[in-house]
């Protein structure tokens, strides 16, 4: 299963990252929607799972819960806006989990903690100060998660200086990663 993840779209649905999640079988939203219509674009393309987030409102507020479950193949995915709003004595791992995937913070990160897999896309949305455009995607195939982040600048605004190299710096990080399914590996484009 092909799971394409996008967050913090803060009202801007970018052709380059519709793109990006083109093939997926399913799409989560982490939160920070801004926009009813993204809701409607994103379901266009693959069922929808989506959750709210610190800046969602009124009737995008609505219809998003706090926290949702995605499970597949016998893997269970937890999704949130805010990592800091997963309990501190929650463990994912006890619970089940073996992804969390949340936004807010705008910066990519795969990474794995006691075998379970922590995955932000990043900012899909308007630019904020130098961190790159992305979103994720990931991949669930006998009983693991392969992970990547997928830059979705425009030409125009490719990332410079410190977004590049975040980008280069969750690449390297998630090259061979084993973890969170026993098959956690990630990479950026």
């Amino acid at each position: 299963m092909h799971i394409g993840v996008i967050s913090d779209t803060h009202g801007l649905l970018r052709a380059s990252a519709m793109s990006a999640l083109e093939a997926c079988d399913l799409i989560i939203h982490a939160g920070d929607v801004g926009k009813e219509d993204i809701l409607r674009e994103l379901a266009a393309i693959a069922p929808l799972v989506a959750v709210r987030g610190n800046i969602d409102t009124g009737s995008v507020a609505e219809k998003l819960p706090d926290r949702e479950v995605v499970e597949h193949g016998g893997l269970r995915l937890l999704v949130l806006h805010d990592l800091a709003e997963l309990e501190v004595e929650f463990d994912p791992l006890e619970a089940g989990y073996r992804a969390v995937i949340f936004g807010h913070s705008h910066r990519p990160l795969i990474e794995a903690r006691q075998d379970v897999l922590y995955f932000n896309p990043g900012s899909a949305g308007p630019r904020r100060f130098r961190l790159p455009v992305t979103v994720g995607r990931l991949t669930l195939k006998d009983g693991g998660i392969t992970a990547e982040i997928v830059d979705v600048s425009e030409p125009r605004e490719m990332p410079a200086g410190s977004a590049h190299r975040l980008i280069q710096a969750v690449t390297r990080a998630a090259k061979g990663m084993q973890g969170a399914a026993g098959k956690t590996t990630g990479a950026a484009r």
